[in-house]
């Protein structure tokens, strides 16, 4: 059997994962998957043949240590999928600046390195918006996002004031499609399409993780959506795995984020997606 790593967190506990769908899709195919959190020390990464990023679901906490266990894997025997400098990339959502510059449609995005509270009314009349997002640029799981309202956000100053503190920030107008129809996730693997699923956030509330009791259900997207889909990837180069995250607006689908280090990948939401990409994940790594 050829050894593979699958990179994860000391613990999944709170978690949703789905990564054990692929443990004999990999194995029928010859090859051992050993789960490894990030933290662990003194790992002889020399062992594996691969290493894969799956669900180190806590790295928003530390990323220049996370960073630098990813330099050690890629310094080592072991292949780094995704590759290093892609994850350098993805780790900070300026990405998504890069991607409009090319064309791509995203969700308007204000950039932010200083909090200012006497700023935040300003926001609103930024983006035309009753409702906007604060969000971390490097950020995972919804971690320290404020949905805020232009007529009661006050309240929330003074936790504004202390997550951003010394953090750079992001600020968005909220699309209300995502209470009234969800977010989609497009799923790629190798540069082909594997599925797509529907999150839709439970009532009073407008996370979609599971973790926060988002609802899901697989569906074919239409072609507008993956066409916009498509035509992201073609901005970067062919990778391993991909999963895209778009809304509805005016017609059109933008995008929120296009995640390329771990996102979870849903095998459970479709029958065959294990196996595809397993098969799919052979062909990658031996080509």
């Amino acid at each position: 059997m050829k050894p593979c790593a699958f990179l994860t967190m000391d613990s999944l506990t709170g978690y949703v994962c789905y990564d054990h769908y692929l443990y004999e899709p990999f194995q029928k195919r010859g090859w051992q998957v050993t789960p490894i959190s990030w933290r662990t020390a003194n790992v002889h990464w020399d062992d594996f043949r691969v290493v894969v990023i799956r669900s180190p679901w806590d790295y928003q906490t530390d990323p220049a240590r996370f960073l630098k266990v990813l330099e050690e894997i890629d310094q080592s025997a072991a292949r780094l999928e995704n590759p290093l400098n892609i994850v350098h990339w993805n780790l900070n959502k300026r990405y998504l600046a890069d991607l409009a510059e090319k064309g791509i449609p995203i969700v308007p995005t204000g950039w932010e390195t200083t909090f200012d509270a006497s700023r935040v009314v300003t926001y609103f009349e930024t983006f035309d918006s009753t409702e906007i997002i604060i969000k971390p640029v490097v950020s995972a799981n919804a971690d320290n996002t404020f949905r805020l309202s232009q007529n009661r956000f006050e309240p929330e100053l003074p936790r504004l004031q202390s997550t951003f503190a010394t953090r750079d920030f992001m600020v968005q107008p909220f699309r209300d499609h995502i209470l009234h129809e969800g977010e989609f996730s497009l799923f790629f693997f190798g540069g082909e399409y594997s599925h797509t699923i529907l999150k839709t956030p439970k009532p009073n509330d407008f996370r979609v993780q599971e973790e926060h009791g988002g609802r899901l259900r697989t569906i074919d997207p239409e072609d507008k959506l993956l066409q916009r889909a498509t035509e992201t990837l073609a901005q970067i180069p062919p990778l391993l795995y991909a999963r895209l995250d778009f809304v509805r607006h005016a017609g059109d689908f933008e995008l929120m984020e296009l995640e390329l280090i771990e996102p979870s990948l849903y095998f459970n939401m479709d029958a065959n997606s294990a196996e595809r990409f397993a098969d799919v994940f052979v062909r990658w790594v031996e080509r």
